[in-house]
C-alpha cells in the first residue's frame, strides 16, 4: 500500500501535536514523534517499553537539518551524506543544545540519518521537525517491516502510516568518526568495504570507548515470541522436525519442518536482510513450538544478518 497525501498529512499533524506515530522507512517501520519535544520522545519509550539508556535516532529530510541537530564541523559528514543519503546509514554526531537529553540517553551524541523511503521524507517536512524514532516494535522484539507488524505489537500508537513492505528490512548501518576514520557500531546493509571507499576504518581501542552509543547494541534483542535457536551454535538439527519451524539460508535441508521460510534460494545475502525479519514473523504466528536458524556466511551483509539472528537467539540460551 502506497501512503495518500492525506493519511501522511494527518500523521504530520499529529507529529506536530505531540503524538506518536509509526511510519514506513526503507529499513523498517518507525515509531517517531518530534525530536525536539522531550515529552512527545518520552511517549515513545512509553509505548515501546524501552529502557532510558538506549539512544534513538533522529531522522531528517535534508542536510541542513545537520546544522541544527549538531555542533559538528567534519567534512567527511557532507562526504559520507553525499554517497550514502537518502539511505540507510547513521551517522553518530555531537549533538547540539536544541535536542533533547531523552533523545541521546544523557549522552552527549546523537544519530543522524536520512531515510530513503519517500513517504518518511515526506512526513518529516510537513511536520517541520527533525523526528526521533526507533523500530515500531516493542524493545527487544522483532523489528516491523510491514505495518501490521507494528499493529501487532503496538496498538495503541497513535496512528499507523502504512507504506507498504521495508525495501531493506533490517535496521541501518550505524558508524561513529574517530580522528583516524570510522568504526561500525552496528551492522546493516551499508557494509564496511562499501564506507571504506570513503574514510578509513578505525576502531578505538578499549579503553577509550563508551558504554553504549548507539541503539541496537544490546546482547539480546530482535527476539520473537517463540525460542529461536542457530543450527551449528546452541542446538544440533531437531530429530523430531515436526512441530519445529525453519529459517532457511537457500533452502537445503528443508524436509519434515512443520513451517519452513526460505530467505533466498540464490543465496544472495542482501535478499537475506530484506527478508529476515517478515520471515521470522511469519514463524512466530504460524503454529511450531520453536525456531531453528541455518547461519548465513558472515561476509558482507551476512555480518548484519548473523548480527540481527545471534541477538535474537541471545536470550534462549
Amino acid at each position: 500500500m502506497t501512503s495518500t497525501n492525506k493519511e501522511i498529512e494527518i500523521a504530520a499533524q499529529l507529529i506536530r501535536d505531540g503524538k506518536v506515530v509509526a511510519f514506513p522507512t526503507e529499513t523498517v517501520y518507525g515509531l517517531g514523534a518530534n525530536a525536539l519535544n522531550a515529552m512527545a520522545v518520552a511517549r515513545i519509550y512509553e509505548l515501546k517499553e524501552r529502557p532510558s539508556f538506549d539512544p534513538l535516532i533522529v531522522h531528517i529530510a535534508d542536510i541542513e537539518a545537520i546544522r541544527q541537530l549538531t555542533t559538528t564541523s567534519d567534512e567527511r559528514v557532507q562526504l559520507l551524506a553525499d554517497r550514502f543519503w537518502p539511505g540507510p546509514l547513521t551517522i553518530i554526531l555531537p549533538k547540539s543544545e536544541i535536542v533533547p537529553d531523552i533523545v541521546t540517553s544523557g549522552l552527549g551524541t546523537v544519530g543522524i540519518r536520512m531515510p530513503a523511503n519517500p513517504v518518511a521524507r515526506e512526513l518529516i517536512r510537513r511536520a517541520g521537525c527533525p523526528i526521533a524514532a526507533p523500530s515500531a516494535n516493542k524493545f527487544g522484539q522483532l523489528s516491523p517491516t510491514l505495518a501490521r507488524h507494528v499493529a501487532k505489537q503496538l496498538p495503541d500508537a497513535d496512528f499507523i502510516l502504512d507504506g507498504g513492505p521495508a525495501d531493506v528490512g533490517i535496521e541501518s548501518t550505524i558508524i561513529a568518526l574517530n580522528k583516524k576514520g570510522f568504526e561500525i557500531l552496528r551492522h546493516g546493509v551499508i557494509t564496511r568495504e562499501d564506507i571504506e571507499t570513503l574514510v578509513p576504518y578505525y576502531a578505538l581501542p578499549e579503553e577509550e570507548k563508551t558504554n553504549i552509543v548507539s541503539p541496537g547494541m544490546l546482547k539480546s534483542h530482535y527476539s520473537p515470541g517463540k525460542p529461536l535457536y542457530i543450527l551449528g551454535t546452541s542446538v544440533p538439527p531437531p530429530a523430531d522436525r515436526s512441530r519445529v519451524g525453519l529459517l532457511s539460508f537457500k533452502g537445503h535441508d528443508t524436509a519434515g519442518y512443520a513451517h519452513v521460510e526460505i530467505l533466498s534460494e540464490k543465496g544472495d545475502l542482501k535478499a537475506c536482510a530484506v527478508n529476515l525479519f517478515a520471515a521470522i514473523h511469519r514463524l512466530e504466528d504460524s503454529e511450531v513450538e520453536y525456531i531453528v536458524a541455518q547461519p548465513v556466511p558472515e561476509e558482507g551483509v551476512g555480518l548484519a544478518v548473523m548480527d540481527k539472528l545471534r541477538k535474537a537467539a541471545y536470550r534462549y540460551l
